[in-house]
């Protein structure tokens, strides 16, 4: 198996948030296709959530800064394109520095977010998102 591919890490992540959303109560809904702007949809007291899931490791400032765009290659080169907030209702970041998986609506920001995993190194605290306040669905 190969162990750095961006496929196996999105399968890891969504393996990950699928066991965190069971732990939650959620009934967990697969696409039958890799072409839907989600990933999974969860279903908990009749609410269903569009979640797109994503594997982010920690930087070395100890964050995780979350683009909402989507990215693959091919042969014309690289693509990016930003993501369209109508079509998910949460992400999901798993994390494999930590083994844990952080849930946040992206309405709630601009085009990225940045969540740490460690305090910062200059003790700044204003506008500081730290991932332990993430790690439930809201």
């Amino acid at each position: 198996m190969i162990h750095h591919h961006t496929k196996v890490k999105g399968d890891l992540g969504v393996l990950k948030a699928q066991v965190s959303l069971y732990e939650q109560g959620y009934l967990i809904l697969q696409p039958i296709t890799e072409h839907a702007p989600f990933d999974l949809v969860a279903y908990k007291d009749g609410e269903f959530k569009r979640i797109q899931v994503k594997y982010k490791s920690v930087d070395k400032t100890g964050a995780m800064t979350i683009h909402f765009r989507s990215c693959w290659t091919d042969k014309n080169g690289t693509h990016m394109q930003a993501l369209s907030k109508e079509q998910i209702d949460l992400y999901c970041v798993y994390c494999p520095d930590t083994d844990d998986c952080y849930f946040f609506n992206p309405d709630e920001f601009d085009s990225s977010v940045t969540l740490r995993v460690e305090a910062p190194k200059n003790n700044q605290s204003k506008s500081i998102r730290l991932v332990i306040d993430y790690r439930r669905v809201p």
